[in-house]
């Protein structure tokens, strides 16, 4: 009966999300999502914000310690969507990614926590050597973590490619880690 309940409240969830633009949200096992020591070394030696942000590295969990946490879960809601040249997608993405997390907490899912895409754009700039200011919404990406997100969306069959330049379209993904 519990599961069933979960199972259903998941669904509602996931309707939700689609309602809202998100292309895509699956629930995932949390063995499926792929971390990688090099994936921190793109933010640190391919990001002008690397450091910038305290949701960016090297202030965020290492792959180590993002392997740790996504091994004390079962599953997580995997969400993608496609986008083109807007910024403010992602910031409302990124909204929604922790909407959902809040959501869920309050379904019962008490360890709910996402990570959302990109670097954090709620303050102009962000203090480092203090605490956050929006800690009830800022989240790292998933990438700061050190989560392979392409490998992650493609072992769940979803599109994503490499972008060559700022103006292309493409595919940002969130994470929202329940039990």
């Amino acid at each position: 009966m519990k599961k069933r309940i979960e199972t259903d409240t998941l669904n509602r969830h996931i309707a939700t999300l689609l309602s809202k633009g998100i292309d895509h949200a699956l629930v995932i096992e949390t063995s499926k999502v792929y971390t990688a020591p090099w994936v921190r070394l793109k933010c640190q030696f391919g990001c002008a914000g690397y450091g910038e942000r305290l949701s960016c590295p090297p202030h965020t969990p290492t792959p180590e310690q993002t392997r740790a946490i996504l091994d004390s879960y079962t599953r997580a809601i995997l969400l993608h969507r496609h986008w083109q040249k807007d910024y403010k997608v992602v910031a409302h993405f990124n909204d929604i990614v922790v909407e959902l997390e809040t959501a869920l907490f309050l379904d019962g899912f008490y360890k709910a926590f996402s990570l959302g895409s990109g670097p954090c754009s709620m303050c102009a700039t962000c203090d480092t050597s203090g605490r956050c200011k929006n800690p009830e919404k800022a989240r790292p990406s998933m990438e700061a973590c050190g989560i392979d997100v392409f490998k992650t969306a493609r072992e769940h069959n979803l599109s994503i490619r490499v972008v060559r330049n700022r103006k292309e379209e493409r595919d940002i993904f969130g994470l929202v880690l329940i039990e």
